[in-house]
């Protein structure tokens, strides 16, 4: 059957360097993306490397001490040496006095390590030549605030959604895949960026949603290098792959006549789904019929 669409790897070259071009820019743009989170989630707990703990840190909050504190022993541990961090935390731990972050040198202290980033002229993190805005981080850590989570978020589905967007423009002239598996790599990254900037809103709420923060990172992350891979593959090294290399036992399998286990499991699925048609319907009638209006009542009373 012939295709509807002009394969990658039947593209003229210069769409194949433009694909190419862009492709490894976001790739390279994605790999520092994870750097910067081991650089700052990845240090919340004060040792490097991302745990659950540093995501229930950076949402949540290590709500056993404030958060200057926390950020002198985690992400900030290395702008400052131990004596300097430990006149700090003594004095945020004393009350955070106006008069004593004077008479202290903590001033002095804030002047040299912190301010040449915390500084009216950067966005996004707080300026402490404003005393009182440095005043704000010696409370209870509570974590990430529901201001920065929403100027977070909306940025976040901005950018990433045109990211992917163009990564699955690319992947949809891809040949090697079929058009049902096509459709959930596409999807996928959608959705678990759905799922991810959620999970934030509710690892603040409960720390127990840190693994969702966790598990939607990587589905992310699994669907970005599986359609920037096969593009990369089908552009570029088509016959190597997917005619002399492994990649033709992937195509045999794929145009074989025997129902594949995922194309079994995909039917069971759709079974499971119509099944649960009649059951939805009877819950919603019994809900209008029932529950409902005995809500109703006690809302009255």
């Amino acid at each position: 059957m012939t295709p509807k669409f002009i394969p990658l790897k039947d593209h003229d070259t210069p769409i194949k360097v433009l694909f190419t071009g862009y492709l490894c820019t976001v790739g390279i743009g994605y790999l520092f993306a994870l750097i910067q989170i081991l650089f700052t989630h990845g240090m919340a707990d004060g040792k490097f490397g991302l745990s659950i703990d540093d995501i229930v840190y950076s949402y949540y909050g290590n709500r056993s001490g404030t958060v200057l504190e926390h950020q002198l022993n985690g992400a900030m541990k290395a702008n400052a040496p131990e004596q300097e961090r430990f006149a700090m935390i003594e004095w945020v731990r004393s009350g955070a006095d106006e008069d004593e972050y004077k008479e202290t040198g903590i001033d002095k202290i804030v002047e040299t390590r912190c301010v040449m980033c915390h500084n009216e002229t950067a966005s996004g993190i707080p300026n402490f030549k404003d005393f009182k805005i440095l005043k704000t981080y010696t409370k209870e850590d509570g974590g990430a605030t529901f201001a920065s989570l929403t100027r977070v978020s909306h940025i976040h589905l901005f950018g990433i959604s045109f990211i992917f967007m163009f990564v699955g423009l690319i992947f949809s002239f891809a040949e090697t895949t079929t058009t049902q598996y096509k459709c959930i790599a596409i999807g996928m990254p959608y959705a678990f960026l759905i799922a991810d900037i959620l999970s934030w809103w509710l690892t603040k709420i409960d720390p127990m949603f840190a693994w969702l923060v966790m598990f939607a990172g990587m589905g992310m992350a699994v669907s970005f290098v599986f359609m920037w891979a096969t593009s990369i593959l089908e552009m570029w090294f088509y016959r190597p792959v997917f005619v002399n290399g492994l990649g033709a036992k992937y195509l045999q399998w794929r145009d074989s006549q025997e129902t594949s286990l995922p194309d079994r499991i995909w039917a069971v699925v759709k079974a499971l789904a119509g099944q649960m048609k009649p059951l939805l319907a009877l819950a919603k009638e019994m809900w209008l019929i029932k529950m409902y209006p005995l809500l109703k009542k006690l809302l009255k009373k």
